[in-house]
């Protein structure tokens, strides 16, 4: 299962049913679990951890030091789940000190090509990166996002669950759970309906989240907003996720249907 012409160092930590193609490199630190397969041509260094059954393909660079200035060779981490898939030329580095010291990847992705993962990011499950799409460091993406190709997410920036960011849009400001975001400099589209009903979410979900929308966004305020809200909003489950979105400490504006 691995190819004679594949470099593992003594100390690299491999598990069960693991493939190693030609050409590939293995650091002393690198620990990769059960079932995953490598094709050709990867280098996999640093203190990372790969979870079971992911997908590594040509040229893809994971765990090299991280892109910051401040970096001096500290030692952090990469840690990477299960059942993704890590397309050609994908890079993804470890955390800095500055930044707590750990990138995190979940489970279930789909890192397109040429996309890249920053240091200190932390990345949820099934998230969808498509081609070309840089993450800068310390940024957020949740669960469920999907990011269309060419767009880049500016550092320190939160991408909300089950939102989805078009194509070739400058992420520079936090999108909310379920937001559609768009444009050379991000703002709000509104909702990514699509996606909420591709996921089975009720129409009383959807239409009374809707209806929040509104009410949040219906001036540039949002704080005033946010406390004028009605009610019986509270007790929608979506709703909640944006409304606790917003309310969390942050380090970009939200983006919002005012967004330039």
């Amino acid at each position: 299962m691995i190819h004679q012409t594949a470099i593992i160092d003594k100390n690299a930590k491999i598990g069960n049913n693991v493939e190693i193609g030609p050409y590939c490199v293995i650091g002393s630190e690198v620990q990769i679990s059960d079932n995953n397969k490598l094709y050709s041509h990867i280098n996999i260094s640093g203190n990372t951890k790969i979870g079971e059954s992911n997908t590594f393909y040509p040229f893809c660079s994971i765990g090299n030091n991280p892109q910051d200035l401040k970096y001096n060779g500290e030692k952090t981490e990469l840690v990477i789940g299960k059942n993704n898939k890590i397309r050609e030329y994908v890079t993804i580095h470890p955390g800095t000190v500055g930044g707590g010291g750990k990138t995190i990847i979940g489970d279930n992705c789909l890192f397109m090509i040429s996309s890249h993962i920053a240091h200190d990011c932390i990345i949820g499950n099934n998230v969808i990166l498509a081609n070309n799409v840089p993450i800068g460091g310390h940024a957020e993406i949740s669960d469920h996002v999907v990011i269309g190709g060419n767009s880049a997410v500016q550092q320190f920036t939160r991408i909300g669950k089950m939102a989805m960011i078009g194509g070739m849009t400058g992420v520079l400001n936090d999108v909310i759970p379920y937001g559609l975001s768009i444009g050379n400099r991000n703002h709000l589209q509104g909702l990514n309906l699509i996606g909420l009903r591709r996921k089975n979410i009720s129409n009383k979900d959807i239409l009374e989240l809707s209806e929040a929308y509104k009410e949040i966004f219906k001036t540039d305020k949002l704080s005033e907003n946010l406390s004028n809200l009605d009610e019986s909003f509270q007790n929608n489950k979506l709703v909640k996720d944006v409304v606790n979105f917003i309310n969390k400490d942050k380090k970009r504006p939200i983006c919002s249907p005012f967004s330039k």
